[in-house]
């Protein structure tokens, strides 16, 4: 009986020991995502926000130092990514993940840029940045009380990113050519489909076995550009011969041939030879 009274003990121990072991609480500085899209462009910060509770936080009493590194933030390296390419004050960027160090400073702060590597800030100190920018304070009437990352002032080519703890604020331009990404998109919509777009509607088509004439359009404007590949080329073969042009279906296989041969692509090197030998 004791036995038993033990082992029932020690998995009620147990037990309790694995629900702590999995015991959550809140962050003391939570994290955040920000999202917006300027112009054609879509912007993502992460970050946490550590809180002031009380504290002085910028200045020679403050947990912010004037004049040394600073993640921006709080726990791992605060993450801005961007899916088109712009200027970040004045530094150029293309499109990618990048993070930022800052000094801060009682009338201005130097903001350091790098490409995004690790969610360790302490890894980029000792790192050459992308590039440096400085940009002045701005001193606010009401105190903000969670470190804020925020994206405002936004046009349409044209926004601020604007960073503010306690009563301190910086604000960081971006600007972005939204001008030259329309015209670029106005162009291509103009010129028509892309040779994957006529190459994926003849295929569904063709699958499907449904308008099989209006299939054979849509990949000839594919396969007549001198990019098509050789996947291409050959299901122009199998469109043809369904349509009962063995003649024309016969060149195509021979050319889808030649360029899976070029692609060094072996399994469409066998479809095509078994293709030439049926037709």
């Amino acid at each position: 009986m004791k036995s038993i009274i033990y082992a029932i003990i020690a998995s009620l121990i147990f037990g309790t020991l694995s629900v702590n072991g999995q015991l959550r609480t809140p962050a003391l500085s939570p994290g955040s995502t920000v999202k917006q899209t300027v112009g054609l462009t879509d912007i993502e910060i992460n970050y946490s926000r550590p809180a002031v509770k009380g504290r002085s936080i910028f200045g020679p009493d403050g947990i912010v130092q004037y004049g040394e590194f600073w993640r921006t933030g709080a726990n791992a390296a605060t993450k801005i990514s961007f899916n088109g390419d712009l200027s970040f004050g004045k530094a150029d960027l293309s499109k990618g993940d990048y993070t930022i160090l800052t000094k801060p400073g009682k009338t201005s702060w130097k903001i350091f840029i790098y490409k995004y590597e690790s969610p360790n800030w302490s890894s980029y100190v000792e790192k050459k940045p992308l590039a440096t920018l400085e940009v002045a304070t701005k001193k606010l009437n009401t105190s903000v009380e969670s470190l804020e990352y925020a994206i405002q002032n936004i046009s349409m080519d044209t926004a601020n990113l604007e960073i503010s703890w306690d009563r301190t604020s910086v604000q960081i331009p971006i600007q972005i050519d939204t001008k030259t990404q329309v015209l670029k998109n106005i162009d291509r919509a103009m010129a028509g489909p892309s040779i994957f777009e006529n190459f994926n509607a003849a295929l569904y088509l063709h699958e499907n076995k449904i308008e099989l004439p209006r299939a054979l359009t849509y990949i000839q404007k594919a396969t007549k550009n001198e990019n098509a590949q050789f996947f291409m080329v050959y299901r122009e073969a199998l469109i043809l011969r369904d349509l009962g042009k063995q003649k024309d279906a016969l060149v195509a296989a021979k050319r889808s041939l030649k360029l899976s041969e070029e692609a060094k692509n072996n399994d469409f090197i066998r479809f095509s030879k078994k293709l030439i030998s049926e037709l």
